[in-house]
């Protein structure tokens, strides 16, 4: 199994030339789930090409505006189809006042089912194959970072084994690897072990932004595939990013390194920082993380499960 992660944005409190307000997209099995929706999203969706009648969950991490003033546009854009499944969007309680008021005062009109939840921290979706985690942060606004964890999957059938153990093709073949031991004519019960390789590791996605920095985030994202984390500040103005409550791009890199991360993408950065000073974030993470990618719009991804 794998995922692709797509940056849609960059930019933390206002927007910039070339540089969206923060937003990504997970593309799994053909369903889009959309983290934050900053202004520029709908735009970054465009020139990629990704189809947003596919998105059927949106995760907010918090209501400061930079995070969520796309969203009323892709509420109403959803609303060009018809659309036949519900849209889940997961955030803190605030959110759900915001999307009632903008749908009232701006008279939108929605053809389809909006199911609010609200989120607490730990897991909030537990499904066949993946969760997600909601961390919880420390900003200025209540704040939540999401944990996407696809399940492990049986490993891979061996058809010699099962060939040499005399058990023949058809629905016996299915149950093994649904993981249910089998009895064959002679008597003799076939486990699942028996015909199956090492469990296969599902792949991990972690997204952390507007926080200061917290040491047990390293916990939450522990050998994290892809960690997408903020690194709005170089380590020169740690005080400015203590009291706004948000992270130096070292601080980032400090978490990477304590999760056994595989690789760190660094987002939202400060509008101060041209394009040529974004390189100061990317080489005071390097020190601490080597494989840190300094994202930039558009940026894609793929997390392929190395089993």
């Amino acid at each position: 199994m794998s995922l692709e992660v797509f940056v849609l944005g960059t930019s933390g409190m206002q927007p910039l030339p070339g540089r969206f307000l923060t937003s990504a997209m997970v593309r799994r099995n053909g369903e889009l789930m959309l983290f934050d929706c900053g202004e520029g999203t709908q735009v970054s969706l465009k020139m990629l090409n990704l189809h947003w009648k596919r998105i059927n969950r949106i995760f907010i991490s918090h209501m400061h505006a930079d995070h969520v003033t796309g969203l009323p546009g892709l509420l109403m854009l959803s609303s060009q189809v018809d659309r036949t499944e519900p849209l889940y969007i997961y955030g803190p309680d605030m959110l759900k006042e915001y999307i009632d008021a903008n749908r009232r005062i701006l008279d939108m009109y929605i053809n389809y089912e909006i199911r609010f939840v609200p989120v607490k921290p730990g897991l909030i979706i537990d499904d066949e194959d993946f969760t997600v985690e909601a961390v919880p942060l420390l900003h200025t606004k209540p704040c939540f970072g999401y944990v996407l964890t696809e399940k492990d999957r049986a490993g891979e059938f061996s058809v010699e084994n099962a060939k040499a153990l005399g058990i023949p093709c058809g629905p016996m073949w299915g149950q093994l690897q649904r993981g249910m031991s089998v009895e064959l004519d002679d008597g003799r019960v076939i486990e699942p072990s028996q015909v199956l390789g090492n469990p296969r590791r599902g792949v991990k996605f972690a997204y952390i932004t507007d926080t200061m920095y917290l040491g047990y985030i390293a916990d939450h994202v522990k050998d994290a595939d892809l960690l997408l984390c903020e690194g709005m500040f170089t380590r020169d103005l740690a005080q400015d990013a203590y009291e706004k409550k948000h992270m130096t791009s070292s601080q980032a890199a400090t978490i990477a390194l304590n999760a056994g991360a595989k690789k760190l993408g660094l987002i939202h950065y400060s509008p101060r920082y041209t394009d040529k000073e974004l390189n100061l974030l990317k080489d005071e993470a390097h020190e601490i993380f080597e494989n840190t990618v300094l994202c930039r719009d558009r940026y894609s991804f793929e997390i392929n499960n190395p089993d």
